[in-house]
């Protein structure tokens, strides 16, 4: 879990990205590119992995956040309706405001998000059996509705097949032109590395935040402003990635503790590697056709929630 074997392997990862997919494109090529290589890396190549970078990097990061607000390792934008509640945004600028930019899409996704994320932090307050695995079940009940919702009015106004490309997580339609928003990201993380340390408290309760002084009501807003515009802005670019905002600060977390400015750097850094390698994993596995990055971070992320599920029962036994 050392920052610099984590560097290493982003590097080499990114590299590899870079010269994988149906267009032939070799390391010794860049001496001298053709004109139909050079747009092929400059219009996808490049701005598919600088989106997957930003993308992996902000919503590890997200479920951090939320892990360390709510006390519970198992919550994440994924279990806690966050995605889907940015989804149902995305459904509404759909359907009342047909012309709407990107960016006008995406205030209006980040909206939704935070309220879903709000009204989540409230039901989270009403439970007393606060059982590690019970609240995220309740969060994935939470967002089902809300996804039932988003699917029943889709349906109604013949947009089902639009909503679609926001079900699953994809990087193969990112091209120049279309993914900037994405770096709408990274203001809000580099808010979430100057509260770091005020998150860390707040996680320690109200009461205790409260003797030290923190306004804990105003850092958990903010904590959950990020997140609702980081999850917002990469589901419009990239649709859903399950499980990574779950799984990334967890696996950090064993190794580094729970320090939430020590882990950021870390937690980017494997968020980062974890996506660049699934989505490597993906365009080789059945070449050259690939599979959505919302598959194979779903298939090895929730393998690696069941292993965590399992770990703690056998601390537990």
């Amino acid at each position: 879990m050392k920052k610099r074997y984590l560097a290493a392997a982003l590097l080499v990862l990114s590299f590899a990205s870079v010269f994988i997919g149906v267009t032939p494109i070799s390391p010794l090529d860049l001496f001298d590119l053709t004109e139909d290589q050079a747009h092929t890396l400059a219009v996808s190549r490049l701005p598919r992995l600088a989106s997957i970078l930003i993308a992996g990097m902000s919503m590890s990061i997200c479920g951090m956040i939320m892990q360390q607000l709510s006390r519970n390792k198992f919550v994440s934008p994924t279990t806690a309706g966050t995605m889907d509640s940015a989804r149902l945004g995305i459904l509404v600028s759909l359907m009342i405001f047909s012309n709407a930019s990107p960016l006008e899409k995406a205030a209006i996704s980040f909206a939704f998000a935070l309220a879903g994320t709000f009204v989540f932090m409230k039901i989270l307050e009403r439970i007393k059996f606060r059982d590690t695995v019970f609240i995220p079940l309740v969060g994935l009940m939470f967002g089902n509705i809300i996804g039932s919702v988003t699917t029943f009015f889709a349906y109604k106004n013949n947009i089902i097949q639009s909503m679609s490309s926001w079900l699953h997580g994809d990087f193969s339609m990112i091209i120049s032109g279309q993914y900037e928003l994405i770096y709408v990201s990274l203001p809000a993380l580099i808010l979430a590395y100057a509260f770091a340390n005020k998150f860390t408290v707040a996680g320690m309760g109200e009461d205790f935040s409260t003797n030290l002084g923190l306004d804990y009501q105003k850092v958990v807003n903010i904590g959950l402003i990020v997140v609702a515009a980081v999850t917002s802005v990469v589901v419009l670019t990239a649709g859903m990635i399950p499980f990574l905002g779950l799984v990334i600060p967890n696996i950090v977390s064993i190794f580094q503790g729970d320090n939430l400015r020590k882990n950021l750097p870390h937690t980017a850094l494997l968020g980062a590697v974890f996506v660049l390698f699934c989505d490597i994993l993906g365009r080789v596995i059945i070449f050259p056709y690939e599979l959505s990055i919302g598959l194979t971070v779903g298939v090895i992320g929730s393998g690696i929630f069941i292993y965590l599920l399992l770990r703690r029962k056998a601390y537990e036994s």
